[in-house]
């Protein structure tokens, strides 16, 4: 059987299964060489198919990193709407916000590097887009800051160097994944978000 014709009589599910096991390894490969030095030859080799067969379930590379990265940022701005639309303290907002990103750094670390680190290979319009979203994202992450800053549960800063210091801090989740002798998942959690939480809120 040709490749389109096994392509046209495989089950949906299953194309769908082959087409994240591409974004997987795509993101692995991304995050250790970086986008531009790694090929659709060399991501069809990883995944153990011939090159002309991977373009059956993806069209270009810049197609792959355009669903890795609209796959993260989906999946964080769905989760701050729906901390935003909660009930609850901004510090607690906060704390919740800051275990999301911890827990995608932790689980989903791939992916989330390569959103963070490779996202201006982006073409047009993606990468407007793209950066847009990431500077309204983090307006809205302050704007919790804020929000605590006014109800004076946390301290006088200024709420966008704030974030900028959060996110750095879950960014250098890089190297606990790199560690050969690191702490659990949770104490790192737990961790970060006693160190990090605690230093912004304002006591007595």
């Amino acid at each position: 059987m040709n490749i389109y014709l096994w392509y046209m009589a495989t089950p949906r599910r299953q194309r769908a299964s082959k087409k994240e096991l591409i974004l997987r390894k795509a993101a692995s490969m991304f995050r250790e060489k970086g986008f531009a030095a790694t090929s659709m030859r060399d991501l069809a080799e990883t995944i153990g198919i011939e090159a002309a067969s991977l373009y059956n379930h993806i069209r270009s590379k810049n197609e792959i990193l355009e669903a890795i990265c609209f796959g993260v940022a989906n999946r964080f701005n769905a989760h701050l709407d729906t901390i935003e639309a909660a009930s609850g303290t901004p510090i607690s907002k906060l704390e919740t916000l800051l275990r999301f990103h911890i827990g995608q750094m932790v689980d989903h670390y791939e992916e989330v590097f390569v959103a963070d680190r490779e996202w201006k290979h982006l073409e047009e319009p993606y990468l407007s887009n793209f950066h847009t979203q990431r500077r309204t994202y983090r307006k809205r992450f302050a704007g919790i800051i804020e929000e605590g800053i006014r109800h004076n549960q946390i301290k006088q800063i200024d709420a966008p160097t704030a974030v900028l210091i959060i996110l750095h801090a879950v960014s250098g989740i890089e190297s606990w994944h790199r560690s050969s002798a690191k702490v659990s998942a949770q104490q790192l959690e737990d961790n970060m978000v006693l160190i990090l939480i605690d230093g912004l809120r304002k006591h007595g």
